[in-house]
């Protein structure tokens, strides 16, 4: 018993030291918490699509738009902090296109955030959706900065007074 309460005490501390720092996190003036991003995610979309000629943005029958819809794939991108909500998405666009569903994890620090990577790639064998990652290396990066104007890094940043 003493054992398996040790194994539990270590996946427990290996879990929340996984999850507690695989994110930089900001909050907004009223306290709420979210993650911050360095590159927006249409930066990532835009530099895959632009790889896989994909169609940006594709508007389907109920007007949910999937992030890129190319000749065989209809694909979700997200941050690994999203990767959930990602799956649903995915599995959406596939019924609603009738092309093969498939996430694209963003993974600012792969080495932290694989797990996530993991968690979805296995989902993806189970129902049936393809699964890939992308780095910010994807992003041609050059001085802190990339390619796509609309990307938060191209932005000047706005100061307010308190």
């Amino acid at each position: 018993m003493k054992f398996m309460k040790r194994i539990f005490l270590l996946l427990f501390i290996l879990f929340v030291s996984v999850e507690s720092y695989a994110f930089e996190y900001g909050y907004t003036n009223n306290g709420f918490k979210y993650v911050k991003h360095k590159h927006s995610e249409s930066s990532y979309q835009h530099a895959w699509a632009k790889l896989h000629n994909g169609i940006e943005e594709y508007e389907n029958k109920d007007m949910t738009r999937v992030d890129c819809l190319t000749k065989t794939h209809a694909v979700e991108f997200d941050f690994a902090n999203k990767w959930a909500e990602s799956i649903g998405q995915c599995l959406h666009y596939q019924r609603m296109t009738g092309k093969r569903g498939m996430v694209v994890l963003i993974l600012e620090n792969p080495q932290k955030e694989m797990v996530y990577y993991n968690r979805v790639r296995e989902l993806g064998k189970i129902y049936n959706f393809d699964v890939e990652y992308i780095t910010p290396q994807i992003l041609n990066i050059k001085n802190g900065k990339c390619p796509y104007k609309d990307c938060k890094c191209n932005q000047k940043k706005i100061y307010y007074k308190k």
